[in-house]
């Protein structure tokens, strides 16, 4: 050969080697069953001993299958790998974790800017379906993906601010109703709900609905700290926690939308000498890395983000058809930010 270059092997030398014939190696390679074990056994030795590979890839795609998910992870445009949610990459991980255990590899992409908007991966052939995850403040991510969505797409979609998509998402409301108990539990009597109502974050309304109706459920008036978009969901949290304390109500805890806000809110009692957990609990939503080393801890709610994936990979490939609308579990994590005694 020029240049020195190796020729690729084929079924063919694989046939020579063997002596069989080439469709007895594709069916023997295949798992046919009409194929003598013995039969088979020489065929895969001869592979092996050259260097052959089957085109798993093109295998798939005669039977219907690109064999990939694809998976997009919507951004705010201009941030940076590093000031993007650290749930996203969680999910992300456990999302191609899941596709793996059905066979799928994943074919990931990062999206912000309107210019490079797309999720056609079913229809050029290049996936099987698509996962979309992300923040929803890039509302015009949100209506580039809910404008494709049609019949016959396989599709699921995490973080999503339409209920007519095909969503799973996190049970906030058992969220909301586990914060209340938690922090009634640990002797707090007056806590608060910190975040934004009637925004595209679906998820953060659903977790005050859920705080909402255990505070009544115990005899309580529901509190809202509301927030308002700032540059970081730490500064929004620090901004709706310094206006708790200039408001004076009787508050002794706060159960934030999410961890970010808590933590920011964390440095506003800090900074206004009132001590956590004793003047003021405070817990949220998540498990970023950074609660568990604040100090102190935070206490937390969160979903099993190996769960999260693993339903979204289900809604997508085992949809037939049916509107996917799935809640995964969460759970208490309980750290020294709410305990009082």
């Amino acid at each position: 050969m020029s240049g020195g270059s190796k020729r690729r092997p084929t079924s063919f030398d694989v046939a020579e080697r063997a002596g069989v014939s080439q469709p007895t190696v594709s069916r023997a390679l295949s798992g046919s069953p009409a194929i003598a074990e013995a039969t088979r056994r020489k065929v895969i030795e001869a592979a092996e001993a050259l260097g052959y590979f089957v085109d798993e890839r093109a295998a798939r795609l005669r039977r219907g299958s690109t064999g990939t998910l694809a998976v997009v992870v919507i951004c705010r445009e201009g941030d940076s790998a590093a000031t993007i949610n650290p749930f996203a990459y969680a999910l992300l991980g456990s999302v191609c974790v899941a596709a793996s255990e059905r066979g799928f590899e994943t074919l990931v992409s990062f999206q912000a800017a309107p210019e490079a908007f797309f999720g056609h991966y079913q229809e050029q052939g290049r996936a099987d379906g698509l996962v979309v995850i992300g923040t929803t403040t890039n509302q015009a991510a949100w209506d580039y993906f809910r404008a494709l969505d049609s019949d016959g797409r396989q599709v699921a979609y995490w973080g999503s601010p339409f209920d007519e998509l095909d969503w799973v998402r996190s049970d906030n409301r058992a969220a909301g109703r586990l914060a209340v108990e938690h922090l009634l539990a640990a002797g707090y009597r007056r806590p608060c709900f910190l975040g934004a109502l009637n925004t595209p974050q679906v998820q953060f309304t659903e977790r005050y609905e859920g705080y909402a109706e255990a505070m009544r459920a115990a005899g309580l008036e529901p509190c809202l700290a509301p927030t308002v978009n700032a540059a970081s969901r730490e500064e929004e949290g620090r901004r709706a926690a310094r206006r708790l304390i200039e408001r004076g109500d009787d508050i002794d805890a706060v159960f934030a939308a999410c961890d970010a806000m808590a933590l920011g809110a964390m440095e506003a009692f800090a900074a206004a000498d009132l001590s956590v957990p004793a003047d003021m609990g405070v817990m949220g939503f998540d498990d970023l890395l950074a609660g568990r080393f604040s100090r102190p801890a935070l206490t937390t709610i969160a979903p099993d983000p190996a769960e999260a994936g693993a339903a979204l990979v289900e809604a997508v490939l085992d949809a037939d058809g049916a509107k996917a609308r799935s809640r995964v579990p969460v759970s208490l994590i309980a750290r020294g930010s709410t305990a009082r005694f």
